[in-house]
């Protein structure tokens, strides 16, 4: 069995694991998944049992895939100590056959961090995705604790005991409506922090009746957003920067296919999950309508198989009519269901983000597709 970092771009299903659930140190106004605590009402501080993990590591591992990739996030993770993660990695060796190669990746807000933690990350080449969404005053702007304190100091003293050890941090940059003006920014506080990996996420979040919360992205600001930091990362750090969202567009124009479920055409990419072991097909869309089942009495055969997993797939290519004539249906594929589906619209509703998606392709598209001409010459020499 070998042991790797888990790339931005897993090959296989993927399993995006919750094991504290919900439940997490910070209180971040912006949070999607706060609310599913509601979910498990007489489990105020969840946390998943040794067999409920023993279940989801051996039962995993016997799946024949290329790359058998964990990607432990919340809530916030780390609550579960870093016995709960020693233990982890002491099951994926047991359990491991041999040649299988096994991923971790760990999704955190880095307080809890610190160096025997980050050894052990070390030690088993953990990808780390660490939540700074820019300088302290964006960061701290929606990222605070129950008591109100930002947690912009902590999360670097996190970063730096990862760094101490050669971790390799990926960083995760929520873009909300007070920091979509600051691409610029941003991009070059995280770069000058010596990060190189770069994910950014746009918060789009509404209440069950379809009004967009405060810190909900427009369309508009988003396409903005993008277009200055494609700028500010073409101009110097295309090559040396990574950017998931920019080299997920190049890999589709060179190739035809890209990892990043958003830009996919089915949803059915990986599985969520739940601490008690509950299977849902996306983080977004933990809801009774879409449990597809439990590690303790599902296989994987069997989840990949369910209607319910196959209904939530082919929601992605019902899409807008209009979506048929846009010339960079290509790149978008309509967007996240979770842009499409807010307040209880249809999966036929245009996303929420779609104008800023059209202006964003028509002012870097042409930059996209000659960084993609190279790695399509190279392939096809490849043969």
């Amino acid at each position: 069995m070998t042991l790797e970092a888990a790339t931005p771009s897993p090959p296989g299903f993927p399993l995006l694991i919750k094991p504290a659930g919900a439940d997490c140190n910070l209180r971040c106004d912006y949070c999607f998944y706060r609310c599913k605590a509601d979910l498990y009402p007489s489990v105020p501080h969840p946390r998943m049992a040794p067999e409920v993990l023993e279940r989801i590591v051996s039962s995993f591992l016997a799946t024949d895939q290329p790359q058998h990739v964990f990607l432990w996030q919340g809530g916030e993770p780390t609550l579960m100590g870093g016995g709960f993660f020693r233990a982890a990695t002491d099951l994926q060796v047991r359990h491991g056959r041999p040649g299988a190669v096994v991923s971790n990746g760990l999704m955190t807000n880095g307080l809890l961090l610190d160096d025997a933690f980050a050894a052990h990350l070390a030690e088993y080449r953990f990808l780390v995705g660490l939540s700074l969404d820019g300088p302290e005053r964006l960061h701290d702007r929606r990222r605070r604790d129950a008591s109100g304190r930002g947690s912009h100091a902590r999360a670097l003293l996190g970063f730096r005991a990862l760094a101490r050890r050669d971790v390799a941090c990926n960083a995760l940059i929520l873009v909300h409506r007070a920091s979509a003006g600051s691409a610029p920014e941003i991009y070059g506080w995280l770069v000058a922090q010596g990060l190189a990996l770069h994910h950014y996420v746009p918060c789009v979040e509404f209440d069950p009746s379809g009004r967009p919360a405060p810190w909900t992205l427009t369309g508009a600001a988003w396409g903005r957003f993008l277009c200055d930091l494609f700028d500010a990362w073409h101009a110097s750090g295309a090559g040396r920067v990574s950017i998931r969202l920019f080299d997920a567009l190049v890999e589709r124009l060179a190739f035809g296919e890209t990892a990043l479920c958003s830009l996919g055409e089915d949803c059915r990419r990986y599985f969520l999950v739940e601490h008690d072991g509950d299977l849902y097909p996306c983080d977004f869309f933990v809801e009774p309508r879409w449990r597809i089942g439990n590690v303790r009495d599902t296989s994987w055969d069997e989840a990949r198989a369910s209607s319910v997993y196959r209904e939530f797939g082919l929601q992605k290519a019902r899409r807008d009519p209009a979506c048929s004539a846009c010339p960079h249906l290509d790149l978008c594929a309509g967007d996240c269901l979770k842009h499409r589906t807010y307040g209880g619209r249809p999966p036929e509703t245009r996303s929420w983000l779609c104008e800023g998606w059209r202006g964003f392709f028509e002012h870097a598209r042409h930059r996209l597709e000659a960084l993609a001409r190279p790695l399509r010459r190279g392939q096809a020499e490849r043969g």
